[in-house]
């Protein structure tokens, strides 16, 4: 017998976060989050989400044990720069079992029609802003920071439930080298001309810090404003991401491109923590904080996370600098970086595939998103 019980308080609370150890606890290729992490993302004092949306979490147990976890949320923002009527799902985690992944997503389902939206999407946990997609190949290997992982069995659970893809999401992999040399002649010839300039992040100044966070939240907010599920952050949302990124960025890895001192496009580039706190095993003691400290300039990968021109400087070649000084940053780091990762990528995005496809990358890994007309709701 399946039972489905709503999480109400902390004791449900980890056991929801600590389902995945469990579940994964033979998979080698899955990285465990920092439990500490997962609490402070869930608690509504401290994860601005909650100040505009609703979330429940659901557990399920068959026989007494506990075999899944599902999110359900809203997603204010979203409808409300759409103009559509979709609730979210995030989070999910089951035991190869249909009945059991029928339960989770009934329960879901149910709660979302019961907020008055008429159709579920996901996985996304909470929003296209976090961690979203279902992995839908390359299950041998481990995902790169910030990116999700879920076993194979998981596709047929979620299409014989009802879902049908709703877009793809593209990660490339390339292998960290000096940029194609006709890409390098291009990239100098551009920025020769001198009608922009390419700069770091400055890190050594708190308010010029808090000046280039500010402009990066403006190229972001205003770049990515017609992509498909572009989900805009409120201030709070972006701040606790910064706040959550500044510990392991690596400054000579932000680019922004301005003109005029106006900034007018953005790179961001992330080394794969991953790769640390595989090693940690989701917790920071006693030993988490050592295997951090020897690891952290041990980490083989990137991850190009963003990299974004305003539309009315599209064209110029700004993007074909920025990706030149990053492959040439990463490939004479102290760090050993070997191969960098551009994810994640809309399957409909014309103009950035065919970027990554310039820099000699493919694509490695495909994530999905899922929709469901949710029964009963008239449109």
């Amino acid at each position: 017998m399946i039972k489905i019980v709503e999480v109400q308080n902390k004791n449900d609370l980890l056991k929801f976060i600590k389902f995945p150890f469990k579940l994964y606890k033979d998979d080698t290729s899955w990285v465990a989050p920092l439990i500490s992490d997962q609490k402070t993302f869930f608690n509504p004092d401290k994860n601005p989400y909650f100040k505009h949306s609703e979330v429940q979490l659901f557990l399920a147990y068959k026989d007494n044990d506990l075999v899944g976890r599902i999110s359900a949320q809203t997603n204010t923002n979203h409808n409300k720069v759409h103009k559509d009527k979709i609730g979210f799902f995030g989070f999910f985690e089951t035991i190869n079992d249909q009945e059991v992944a029928n339960a989770l997503f009934d329960a879901a389902q149910s709660w979302i029609k019961n907020m008055g939206m008429d159709t579920m999407r996901g996985p996304a946990s909470f929003s296209v802003n976090d961690e979203c997609g279902l992995l839908i190949d390359a299950f041998d290997k481990s995902p790169i920071v910030m990116m999700t992982y879920n076993p194979e069995y998981y596709i047929k659970l979620f299409e014989n439930y009802g879902f049908n893809k709703s877009m793809d999401l593209l990660a490339y992999n390339a292998e960290v080298k000096p940029p194609p040399e006709r890409l390098k002649r291009l990239s100098d010839k551009i920025e020769k001309r001198g009608h922009f300039t390419v700069r770091n992040l400055k890190t050594k100044n708190k308010n010029k810090l808090r000046e280039d966070i500010e402009k990066i939240f403006t190229i972001y907010e205003t770049a990515w404003s017609d992509n498909w599920g572009y989900v805009p952050m409120s201030a709070e949302e972006f701040d606790l991401l910064v706040d959550s990124l500044l510990p392991i960025i690596l400054p000579e890895l932000i680019f922004i491109a301005e003109i005029d001192g106006e900034a007018v496009g953005l790179s961001v580039t992330l080394p794969d923590y991953n790769y640390v706190l595989k090693k940690m095993k989701g917790k920071m003691l006693p030993f988490g904080w050592l295997k951090f400290l020897l690891y952290r300039n041990k980490i083989p990968a990137l991850r190009v996370v963003i990299m974004g021109v305003l539309d009315e400087y599209k064209g110029r070649g700004i993007d074909v600098v920025m990706y030149c000084k990053t492959h040439e940053v990463a490939q004479n780091h102290k760090i050993p970086f070997k191969e960098a990762e551009f994810s994640w990528i809309l399957e409909t995005n014309t103009m950035m595939n065919k970027i990554a496809t310039t820099l000699d990358a493919k694509v490695y890994k495909t994530y999905r998103m899922y929709d469901k007309a949710i029964r009963g709701v008239k449109f």
